[in-house]
């Protein structure tokens, strides 16, 4: 299908706002009535681009995925040892959960609905294999032997490593209020 730039800009809009009011108040909690107003469009306009409430998350979580994706990339290319772009993940993390908390918010949220539908559980796992790659790619095929986990491939830690900061991320947004959570992101960084 070609759209032309006001449809674009439209399909865009549209994008953002399902964005910023699934971020914060979760997929169950928003309708398609309020992202409309949001992005200052018909509420005709989100059937037409999406077809429905899951067409639109779908096209929610693609653009996340790729805006996440660049991020941890882009990350990991900083530094020239597996300590250092262990501890600049770390660091990104940390500053995320501070400043921008809602993408989190958003994986959490689409995770757990991950559970219960095959495309979005398709797309997570697509974003999960993707960061795990970065992450053996970026820092554990670079690692010296003494830091790598014995008997285990790197794949495998990758896929631990990654693990542990989305899964102590979830920590920390559940409970803003521990100020040593945040910080526990940090023991990761310690096994190299």
């Amino acid at each position: 299908m070609h759209y032309d730039k006001q449809e674009v800009h439209q399909s865009q809009r549209i994008l953002n706002a399902a964005f910023d009011h699934i971020s914060k108040k979760g997929y169950a909690n928003v309708s398609l009535r309020e992202i409309a107003d949001e992005a200052g469009v018909v509420l005709s306009q989100l059937n037409y681009y999406y077809k429905n409430k899951e067409g639109l998350l779908v096209e929610v979580i693609r653009m996340t995925i790729k805006k996440y994706i660049v991020e941890v990339e882009r990350i990991l290319m900083i530094g020239s040892t597996a300590k250092e772009k262990m501890n600049n993940l770390i660091r990104y993390f940390q500053d995320m959960l501070r400043e921008n908390p809602n993408l989190f918010r958003l994986l959490f949220d689409l995770t757990s609905m991950a559970m219960w539908s095959e495309s979005f559980r398709n797309l997570l796992n697509e974003l999960f294999d993707n960061v795990a790659q970065l992450i053996e790619d970026n820092i554990l095929n670079i690692a010296t032997p003494e830091f790598r986990l014995s008997g285990y491939t790197s794949h495998t830690a990758a896929r631990m490593l990654f693990g542990a900061l989305f899964g102590t991320s979830i920590q920390v947004l559940l409970n803003s209020d521990e100020k040593e959570l945040p910080e526990a992101l940090s023991v990761i960084g310690s096994m190299f």
